[in-house]
C-alpha cells in the first residue's frame, strides 16, 4: 500500500522557519521524483519544488532563495527548509511522487504564517 505522510506544518511567525518532512513508503521511494505543491484556499494546487530521483533539485521562483528541497532516500523522505516565511506562504503543502505514469499524494500540512 503506497503511503505518503506529510508532517512539519503549524503556525509560524512571519519571517521564521520550518521544515515539513514527507515520508514514503510502499513503493520505491529512491526512483520516484518528488515535488512539493501548495493549495491556497479556494485555489487549484500550486507547483513550488521538485527534485529528481538523482537529487537535482528546482524550485520556482516565488520561493527560490527561501525554499530548498532535499531528500534522503536512506529514510525514504523528502523535506521542504521553508526560511524567510512570509504570510502569503500560508496554505496546505502537499507532497507528490511521481514516476512515469504513476503519481502518488500525500494528505497535506497545513502551514499558516501569522504574527
Amino acid at each position: 500500500q503506497v503511503q505518503l505522510v506529510e508532517s512539519g506544518g503549524g503556525l509560524v511567525q512571519p519571517g521564521g522557519s520550518l521544515r515539513l518532512s514527507c515520508a514514503g513508503s510502499g513503493f520505491t521511494f529512491s526512483s520516484f521524483g518528488m515535488r512539493w505543491y501548495r493549495q491556497f484556499p479556494g485555489k487549484g494546487r500550486e507547483y513550488i519544488a521538485f527534485i529528481t530521483s538523482a537529487g537535482s533539485a528546482y524550485h520556482v521562483d516565488s520561493v527560490k532563495g527561501r525554499f530548498t528541497i532535499s531528500r534522503d532516500n536512506a529514510k525514504n523522505t523528502v523535506y521542504l527548509q521553508m526560511n524567510s516565511l512570509k504570510p502569503e506562504d500560508t496554505a496546505v503543502y502537499y507532497c507528490s511522487a511521481r514516476k512515469l505514469d504513476n503519481e502518488y499524494w500525500g494528505q497535506g500540512t497545513q502551514v499558516t504564517v501569522s504574527s
